[in-house]
């Protein structure tokens, strides 16, 4: 028999939250059949006085009932609020003299603004911007650059790999390897990008940007690269930061160098890493290293960033805060 009571129930409530033309009139069905007042409460209620095994089987189908008739509330106020809101739309007048949303103006985006400040001195120097794949083979981003199988750089560790072949390249530096292949020099070029390692922390991303720039032609040399490379920070930089450039280790160039910016916290930041191409990279895009010569950097774009407008932790430029981004201008 009281089976029966519940399904009666059930069925009566979705008959009058059907029949419902108000939110008021819904919150009166709700009140009479889930309510402290209704009959499913006072079933709740009086389990106490039932033995255990008939407490559970009667909770069960209270709850069922409960929940059901929940259901079908909430399905019915979503199609009574979408009514009430247009038929506002179509009967209320709109008061003109209320001022009216403002809409925000964006801004460049920070990391976006060092950038095209980057690409306007390289392309004012006459270099060409180019760009290449973000998914790349392992020959251009590893094996073109001479960079060893047991390089730590190829690790799972450091290196976001799609397949056994495939992966998310680590430096820009792949694309000259492409560009080399189908152009002859003279070449001076720069290329923009989005790069990707393992590694999250106050002055690391696993996405950042970089600019590979790579200059080719008959009597190339390192002081040549110095030359750019010191022009642009005294084009770059508003204020005079302390540079130093140090010999490094990179397998795609020879001689090898770092250059370090002294921030205002009295740090060490390397923002470039460059070189003269080394004769085996000329090799694997047949290009005569007796006749030409050359050299490569990448530029950090993420570390100018910090140092330009003076940012002490990275990952504060990836967060989409809009009260820090409307700083910038």
């Amino acid at each position: 028999m009281e089976k029966l009571n519940l399904l009666r129930i059930l069925k009566k409530a979705e008959l009058e939250i059907q029949n419902s033309n108000s939110l008021s009139d819904l919150n009166i069905i709700k009140s009479k059949f889930i309510g402290k007042k209704s009959y499913l409460f006072r079933i709740i209620s009086s389990l106490n006085i039932l033995s255990k095994d008939n407490k559970i089987i009667v909770g069960k189908k209270v709850n069922f009932i409960k929940k059901n008739i929940k259901k079908l509330l909430d399905k019915r106020k979503k199609t009574l609020s979408r009514l009430e809101i247009n038929k506002k739309i179509h009967t209320e007048d709109i008061d003109i003299s209320l001022p009216g949303c403002r809409k925000g103006i964006g801004t460049i985006h920070p990391i976006n603004s060092i950038i095209h400040r980057v690409k306007k001195y390289f392309f004012n120097l006459g270099f060409s911007i180019v760009y290449g794949p973000e998914i790349e083979d392992e020959y251009y981003n590893f094996d073109a650059l001479n960079i060893p199988k047991n390089h730590p750089s190829r690790n799972k560790k450091d290196t976001f790999w799609i397949n056994e072949k495939k992966l998310l390249r680590t430096q820009t530096s792949c694309v000259q390897i492409r560009i080399l292949e189908k152009t002859k020099p003279p070449i001076r070029i720069i290329s923009p990008g989005c790069v990707y390692r393992k590694d999250f922390d106050k002055t690391h991303s696993p996405m950042f940007h970089q600019i590979e720039g790579i200059v080719i032609d008959k009597n190339v040399s390192f002081s040549n690269l110095k030359h750019i490379l010191f022009k642009f920070f005294d084009y770059f930089f508003i204020e005079e930061f302390k540079i130093r450039m140090r010999p490094s280790y990179f397998p795609f160039t020879k001689i090898s160098a770092e250059i370090d910016i002294l921030d205002k916290n009295k740090k060490w930041i390397e923002v470039i890493g460059c070189g003269m191409i080394h004769r085996k990279v000329f090799k694997n895009v047949q290009i005569d290293n007796n006749l030409y010569s050359g050299f490569a950097f990448g530029i950090g774009i993420e570390r100018l960033t910090m140092l330009f407008y003076n940012i002490d932790d990275l990952r504060i430029l990836f967060k989409n805060n809009v009260r820090f981004l409307r700083q910038f201008k």
